[in-house]
């Protein structure tokens, strides 16, 4: 614990708060029709919504325009709510991050469960099984997110299974990881992952509208290459990528965290500590600093994406500005294209500038 508050000591020397400053209104708006945006943005400040507007139409070409207030697949934003779930365990008492997964799953067929922890499930450095390997269904998606629930192609029976890869060996994005984590909380808790996330984040928060999804029936539907998404079987993904809600549930979420009413700051910023060897993965999320136009130093970005099958999703914290960003949009990744910060042209870095660097 020592080292986790040695950490937190060194990110408030350097991330002291930036003045607050107005936001660019006009310029998110511009940046979202010139990017041909369909869906809904938002922008806050502490508790207070700066900013926050529906874009384009639900289908490509329909008439029937986006409306603010939506339900929204949160897809692997999930990850990052399991994450800090998983922190709140630590601060209990009830899990250590660093520890042999065995000491909580003792009957689980993983082979290196021995030497396997948490925080490498946590930063996709496990090893584990993936979905994206197959076998696949005739839609084209993994069958592990089509069979049903209690099938061994799916769910803690596939992603335990066999594997020669020893954990820490290499960075590998899957949700694998966090099905395992979320098996690891249900021992410590002793009941299922979606009475954990109830009672731990959504209850307290007042996070109303969001949920668990067991299946694709939640939320606006997504669409792909102009084509109604396929579907697949949300609740195989479990606390990777099950979760859904409004944007003003995850607004509540993420402020909750940011101010640090859900976690200890010591834990918090072990949360938040990228690893460039990873592309600045931390635990749950990735966390990095990016030069942005019209800011006098680079913005410290805490950045949880979330795709699969038409809709995408963003929830990006900045720390030393006390915002968030959020934008959810129905077009899949091959039909809007978010971009990556650093390479200086996209979506994203558009947003940063008009938020956060007038």
């Amino acid at each position: 614990m020592k080292r986790f508050a040695a950490l937190a000591l060194l990110f408030a020397a350097i991330s002291a708060p930036s003045p607050a400053h107005e936001i660019d209104r006009d310029g998110l708006t511009v940046a979202a029709e010139e990017a041909g945006f369909d869906g809904t943005l938002l922008v806050a400040r502490g508790d207070e919504i700066l900013f926050e507007r529906a874009f384009g139409t639900v289908a490509p070409d329909g008439d029937a325009p986006h409306e603010l207030g939506q339900v929204w697949r949160w897809h692997s934003i999930s990850k990052q709510i399991a994450a800090t779930i998983a922190m709140m365990a630590v601060a209990e008492g009830r899990l250590d991050i660093d520890a042999p997964i065995a000491r909580y799953l003792p009957d689980t067929r993983q082979p290196f469960a021995d030497r396997l922890t948490t925080a490498q499930l946590m930063q996709h450095l496990s090893g584990l099984r993936h979905a994206d390997d197959g076998p696949f269904a005739d839609n084209g998606y993994p069958r592990f997110y089509i069979v049903a629930p209690d099938s061994e192609e799916t769910g803690v029976s596939f992603c335990e299974g066999p594997t020669e890869v020893e954990p820490g060996e290499t960075f590998r994005y899957g949700d694998c990881d966090y099905v395992m984590v979320a098996a690891i909380l249900e021992a410590i808790y002793g009941k299922p992952y979606a009475e954990i996330l109830d009672e731990k984040i959504l209850t307290p928060l007042g996070m109303t509208n969001a949920g668990l999804a067991r299946d694709a029936a939640i939320g606006v539907e997504g669409y792909e290459n102009g084509e109604p998404e396929r579907k697949l079987r949300l609740g195989a993904a479990s606390a990777a990528a099950a979760n859904y809600g409004t944007a003003h549930d995850l607004l509540k979420f993420s402020r909750a965290l940011m101010s640090g009413s859900l976690i200890p700051s010591d834990l918090r910023e072990r949360m938040w500590l990228g690893d460039g060897r990873y592309g600045f993965a931390a635990l749950g999320q990735w966390a990095y600093e990016a030069p942005v136009a019209g800011c006098e130093r680079p913005l410290r970005i805490i950045e949880r994406r979330g795709a699969g099958m038409g809709t995408q999703a963003r929830n990006i914290i900045l720390p030393d500005q006390d915002m968030v960003i959020i934008a959810f949009t129905n077009r899949s990744e091959a039909d809007f294209n978010f971009g990556e910060v650093w390479t200086g042209d996209a979506f994203t870095l558009d947003l940063l500038e008009a938020a956060a660097c007038r």
